[in-house]
């Protein structure tokens, strides 16, 4: 087995030694130098890599260390810069052999081009390591979903439109600094006052008169975005900035008609017509049960026996757990090429066409924790049903696990693209150490392993 065998001669070292998850990355990132060129293309593109003169671009290989210690260590990007000359494990990690260390706009520039994508193929090429290293078999599969939510404040009909117009008039005071002659009203100290009142009012007569008067400064705001936007200039700033407006208005014209809907007309407005932030735009309201509403994505995940993530999905809109379940194991055996024996997963996944989809794709063993109707269980067994219920709830200890050790509760990142981004790295680092202990365990039960 390549990677104990270099585990072995890699442990002696007291910097590694102290260090196991770092030195297990070491060993595979070595042993496999094909799986950092899969995200060559992500990283680079179709730049050449200049061989004269002074290197001041990390390598592909660096940046990937780089995210990779980063995610490990819970490291925002200027504590990864400071951990280059801090730390000597990080020095050594990312190979940065002697040098200055790259400063964080330049790690945050090339790590944010990874795609969703590229990544999740790592994923499934670093399951297959532990598979041929014996560390995961794909015999079992355990399904559930998690939400993980947006960083964005609460909102609501009167939160947003102050959004609006406070972000507006921001960016009308930044285009005035290049275009003399746009002139425009600051409303925003009348529009806070308003905003605060109708928080604190819980009269539904007091509160519709004070929407009122909120929704025509809104109006106004909205006026004058639409003609500054028209305004001709010969400064490149001013054209980023009216660009900017001109994605702001049309999501000022939205959020006024659903206020205007709700608070004035009283209609109940449709959650797919709904914006929930024009920060983070791909945010999506998901209701799980009879718990509280939540606002994020909605992530289905699937683990093997060894606790092992073998597929992550960030999904958009709200699908029901059962519409989830034929996917994954699809995934799960074009993937890894192999058939699961055993399905387990909670009530949400249980219907009739999921078991009969399992049956189909060759799995012997399928448990849903809770069924419906008629519908029964396939099991070879009373004593596989009854373990494979109790193997299930782990589920619900790897994602707390992905969730709390990687602070993934509320994703930081921003935009959609960046949010997969951050689930998948968090699920990275999560399996990374979950290898990590599976090997410690191997190399204190035999420690001449070959």
């Amino acid at each position: 087995m390549k990677i104990f065998n270099g585990l072995l001669l890699k442990f002696e070292k007291p910097d590694w030694s102290g260090n196991p998850e770092f030195c297990v990355i070491d060993t595979i990132l070595e042993s496999r130098p094909d799986i950092i060129l899969m995200l060559r293309s992500d990283i680079i593109g179709d730049e050449k890599a200049s061989t004269f003169g002074r290197q001041d671009t990390p390598s592909v290989e660096q940046i990937a260390r780089a995210a990779i210690f980063k995610e490990m260590r819970g490291m925002d990007y200027r504590e990864l810069e400071y951990a280059q000359s801090d730390s000597r494990i990080c020095e050594a990690f990312i190979k940065l052999e002697g040098r200055d260390p790259y400063s964080f706009q330049l790690f945050q520039k090339y790590i944010s081009r990874i795609n969703p994508e590229s990544l999740h193929r790592l994923l499934v090429e670093i399951n297959k390591i532990a598979i041929s290293e014996g560390l995961e078999d794909v015999k079992s599969v355990s399904q559930d979903s998690t939400v993980v939510k947006t960083n964005i404040h609460y909102p609501t009909n009167n939160s947003l439109v102050w959004d609006c117009i406070k972000t507006s008039t921001r960016l009308l005071e930044q285009l005035k600094q290049e275009i003399d002659t746009l002139d425009f009203i600051d409303y925003t100290k009348s529009a806070k006052k308003t905003f605060y009142e109708i928080n604190v009012n819980r009269k539904n007569k007091d509160r519709y008169d004070l929407f009122c008067k909120q929704l025509i400064l809104f109006t106004k705001v909205i006026n004058q975005t639409s003609n500054a936007i028209k305004k001709k200039s010969t400064s490149i700033i001013a054209w980023g900035i009216q660009e900017e407006l001109t994605k702001l208005l049309s999501l000022m014209v939205q959020v006024y008609n659903v206020a205007y809907r709700k608070e004035i007309n009283g209609e109940k407005v449709p959650s797919e017509e709904k914006l929930f932030s024009i920060y983070e735009q791909h945010t999506d309201i998901i209701v799980k049960g009879q718990r509280e509403v939540l606002f994020g994505h909605k992530v289905n995940l699937a683990a093997g026996k060894s606790n092992l993530v073998l597929d992550c999905q960030v999904l958009q809109g709200n699908p029901a757990d059962k519409s989830l379940y034929k996917q994954t194991i699809d995934r799960v055996i074009q993937n890894y090429e192999i058939v699961p024996r055993d399905s387990a997963t909670d009530g949400g996944y249980a219907c009739l066409a999921n078991l009969e989809h399992a049956q189909k794709a060759g799995v012997v063993n399928i448990v849903f924790n809770k069924v419906v109707g008629s519908m029964q269980n396939i099991v070879s067994s009373l004593n596989m049903e009854t373990r494979l219920k109790r193997w299930r709830s782990a589920m619900e200890a790897i994602i707390s696990n992905i969730k709390r050790g990687f602070n993934i509760r509320t994703c930081s990142w921003k935009g959609w693209i960046h949010f997969q981004a951050k689930v998948l790295w968090s699920v990275l680092a999560y399996n990374f150490r979950v290898m990590t202990a599976l090997i410690l365990d191997r190399l204190k039960s035999d420690p001449l392993v070959s």
